[in-house]
């Protein structure tokens, strides 16, 4: 069964800065490389960390490479007229009317609760685009939505926007899978020498108890995952992923979140699941729900179900 991967990033033409991000023809050799049909191309639009680029790159890449990209847009919260009355419906359903199948990956260094994101929220929910976001424990020298330990001012959201489909993902979001024992540490520090990246540390976590993502999917039937982020931890204990994995079948995706080429590792994700339904511990069902199937089911693809 190919993947199918809601969650990547290529750049037309990269720059060799921060990270070294895919070109579309790069990426579609990973993707043949490990058994990918086709991606969804999140364009980067805060410029906190990474280079911007626009929404039209996004649109010329899956135009060129049809049945293999599908396109995402994204827009900053403060663009227009940087106040929480920016009319970004109307981008939003521009975009939309071009083609494009959610919002994201919204990532300024912003608090969650501020009211221009709150703003952009909205926005989406009117148009009825699914939005994606990544996160941040701190405000400053960072990118990513801020949110504390427990996840309040997501969970205010949820509540707010009531029938917004809302995409999780990111480290920030899937540390509070479980229970955290230490809150601050759910996200690397970013420096100048390079992205520190890793396996978040073991023995941070209390698999018998939930957390609070884990609270917030059954609370909330308009919150879905998306797991490039959540394997590391998943990981750690297979009982409890495929566990969670089972419950949550139907409100989970597969992504790589791709954006670095100089080697294989935002595919680790993707050997992990196969080894897992491999083994004989994740139910076939499930694994093509998560990896396939959903996708195709919640974003209309015109593609054929496993």
């Amino acid at each position: 069964m190919k993947y199918i991967d809601i969650h990547a990033h290529a750049y037309r033409k990269p720059v060799p800065f921060v990270t070294h991000f895919y070109t579309p023809e790069h990426l579609i050799k990973q993707y043949d490389k490990f058994g990918i049909e086709a991606g969804f191309l999140l364009p980067v639009v805060n410029s906190e960390i990474y280079f911007p680029q626009a929404n039209e790159d996004i649109l010329d890449m899956a135009a060129a490479h049809p049945g293999r990209f599908f396109p995402f847009c994204n827009v900053d919260p403060r663009a227009l007229i940087n106040r929480a009355d920016a009319r970004l419906d109307e981008v939003l359903q521009y975009y939309k009317d071009l083609g494009c199948i959610g919002v994201g990956e919204i990532m300024p260094n912003m608090s969650f609760d501020d009211e221009r994101v709150q703003n952009l929220f909205g926005c989406a929910e009117k148009v009825g685009l699914p939005v994606t976001t990544d996160g941040s424990d701190r405000v400053g020298g960072d990118f990513g939505l801020y949110d504390a330990p427990g996840l309040p001012l997501l969970e205010h959201t949820l509540q707010r926007f009531g029938n917004l489909k809302f995409i999780a993902h990111g480290p920030v979001f899937w540390a509070e899978l479980p229970l955290r024992k230490r809150p601050a540490a759910c996200k690397p520090i970013f420096r100048n020498d390079g992205l520190q990246y890793g396996t978040p540390r073991k023995g941070n976590f209390d698999f018998s108890t939930p957390g609070a993502a884990y609270e917030l999917l059954e609370a909330f039937p308009n919150l879905y995952g998306e797991l490039s982020d959540a394997w590391r931890i998943l990981s750690q204990d297979e009982d409890f992923a495929v566990d969670f994995m089972t419950r949550f079948q139907d409100r989970l995706f597969y992504g790589s979140d791709a954006c670095y080429s100089l080697n294989d590792v935002n595919f680790s994700g993707k050997l992990w699941l196969d080894n897992l339904h491999g083994s004989g511990k994740l139910p076939e069902s499930v694994w093509k729900k998560i990896c396939r199937n959903n996708a195709i089911d919640f974003f209309a693809l015109p593609l054929d179900k496993a």
